[in-house]
């Protein structure tokens, strides 16, 4: 089943860089931007990270939280946000896991068949009540952030 605008989020539970939980229901009250991204480091992740930081103090300016999550372990995501000064958290969706992974819950497993091939870069906007306000399906990296806040009215 495909998500849609108006359904709820799914909620998840995933580690941030420093290994601590991080629950998306905990944000209820403010709107978060989730994107999901295949690798740290690489250039088009760079990109769209870079993106984001570059424009925080607009995010931060209206309350909106922003959350990447990628496969990488806690250790890649520190790099990763100390070399590019992010200032937003990096979530690890790591397999195996014994439930459905964020990536499952969103519906990015990319399969060819029954193998699976890797992961899909799309990003959500989850309102202040939880449910999905906006879906990126097709991301530009090095413009995602000034589109979300475009669509947003906040730019």
């Amino acid at each position: 089943m495909t998500l849609q605008i108006g359904d709820p989020a799914p909620d998840f539970t995933l580690p941030n860089e420093k290994d601590e939980p991080v629950t998306l229901s905990s944000f209820r009250g403010q709107r978060v931007v989730i994107y999901f991204y295949p690798k740290d480091a690489t250039p088009g992740c760079t990109k769209e990270a870079c993106n984001f930081r570059d424009r925080w103090d607009q995010f931060e300016a209206h309350g909106i939280r922003v959350l990447g999550i990628s496969k990488d372990n806690a250790a890649s995501h520190a790099r990763f946000i100390s070399k590019q000064e992010l200032p937003f958290p990096l979530l690890t969706d790591a397999e195996p896991c014994p439930t459905a992974t964020a990536f499952e819950s969103y519906g990015l497993k990319k399969f060819m068949g029954r193998e699976y091939m890797g992961m899909m870069r799309h990003t959500f906007v989850v309102d202040s009540e939880g449910n999905l306000e906006l879906i990126y399906r097709k991301v530009k990296a090095d413009v995602m952030a000034d589109q979300i806040l475009n669509d947003l009215g906040l730019n």
